[in-house]
């Protein structure tokens, strides 16, 4: 078994300023510089982020705490700098045996670890020791009636991070590159990760997602549907565009690998409409506009046999194929202006679009509004003809 893993994940930290450092009016506090790079880092504005963290790394008058989570914010700043190494070193800092390593480390270093490793089976520990680390956060986290909304809050963060540290252990197993994924043992132990988080979050978008992922690859299509088509239960009174909504929160990467779930279940209209939030939220994705091109690809096969899809009514097959072009095209122009890597996509691209020419399907008309120097908008009326060809 094997299927591709999503791109590296963001993690909440679950270290907080536990003590306040005194400040003047000519020195901030360390908890407000801490404060603030946190801000920046979540606007992603890193390099000013990290002169805050610099900041107080410098100084000496930070406690033990305040330092290690200076260093792991710099971590994170490193690591999405593209300081990948550096990245590594410092999260290693956070961890047993350096001296100064705090009791327990932050879960979160593990975390980043087990992504930056390149070998699976210590990306695995990583991840157990992260899940050991945050089960024992959360066994700690008795209820109290004083501040309960802040505590709801924190156990969700800690839940959300080992759900997606048993997704990671998951995604691992399953990485073609790892030679763990034609082990006899990959499929149950897939099942037995999953059956983990799902304990945890049993409505978690991400764990039913890799779910789906797990049951494609045992070729249980069905299932694979049903798990992306699983939502957390909601009240009568809400909103249809509910769902949409939890799914458009997800990260973009994680989009883009359902709505790819979706059209291998066969789900069509699902997917298209993941895909065309994604590209509202960004136009420039040579993977969302492969993705929108390969979709209407497949609509479009479904009505020439005479099948039907939802959102496809009143169209002909030769139309939805046009649009699957028009996509198609728009991704091959991207992939080329952007010098993209990934080379398969293309070549699908350039295999669709050679099977379209055989059809007949032409680009869809440049609608032209403008006449003359460029200023025809004024001219335009409102009755003016679209030349079809």
């Amino acid at each position: 078994m094997g299927r591709a893993r999503v791109k590296a994940k963001k993690y909440v930290s679950t270290v907080t300023n536990s003590s306040q450092s005194s400040s003047s009016s000519a020195t901030p506090a360390i908890s407000a510089l801490l404060d603030k790079a946190q801000e920046l880092i979540v606007q992603c504005d890193y390099p000013l982020a990290r002169k805050f963290i610099d900041r107080v790394l410098v100084r000496d008058d930070g406690s033990v705490s305040e330092k290690n989570q200076a260093s792991e914010m710099m971590g994170v700043v490193l690591l999405e700098t593209g300081e990948v190494d550096e990245a590594r070193e410092l999260f290693l800092t956070l961890l047993p045996p350096y001296p100064t390593a705090p009791t327990p480390p932050p879960p979160s270093a593990h975390l980043y670890l087990a992504q930056l490793s390149a070998d699976p089976y210590i990306a695995l520990k990583h991840y157990q020791a992260a899940i050991d680390i945050l089960q024992t956060q959360l066994k700690g986290k008795a209820p109290s009636p004083i501040q309960r909304d802040e505590q709801d809050e924190g156990e969700d963060e800690v839940k959300s991070n080992i759900v997606r540290a048993y997704v990671g252990m998951v995604e691992v197993w399953m990485d073609p590159e790892y030679d763990l994924c034609f082990d006899p043992a990959a499929s149950s132990t897939c099942d037995s990760l999953l059956a983990n988080a799902l304990q945890i979050d049993p409505h978690n978008l991400e764990a039913l997602q890799c779910l789906a992922s797990v049951r494609l690859s045992q070729e249980k299509t069905e299932e694979a549907r049903a798990a992306l088509l699983t939502f957390p239960p909601s009240s009568p009174d809400a909103p249809p565009a509910r769902n949409q909504a939890l799914v458009a929160a997800l990260p973009l990467s994680v989009r883009l690998a359902r709505a790819k779930l979706l059209l291998e279940c066969g789900a069509y209209h699902d997917a298209l409409d993941v895909l065309e939030n994604v590209l509202a939220s960004d136009d420039s994705s040579v993977e969302g506009w492969y993705l929108m091109g390969w979709g209407w690809w497949l609509v479009a096969e479904r009505q020439k046999e005479g099948g039907e899809v939802e959102g496809s009514e009143g169209l002909t097959w030769e139309d939805i194929a046009r649009d699957s072009r028009d996509c198609l095209e728009t991704c091959q122009m991207l992939h080329e202006s952007q010098s993209d890597p990934d080379t398969p996509i293309l070549e699908h691209v350039q295999e669709l679009l050679g099977t379209l020419d055989a059809l007949g399907i032409m680009s869809s008309p440049v609608q032209d509004d403008e006449e003359g120097d460029g200023d025809g908008w004024e001219d335009a009326s409102d009755d003016e003809d679209v030349e079809m060809s």
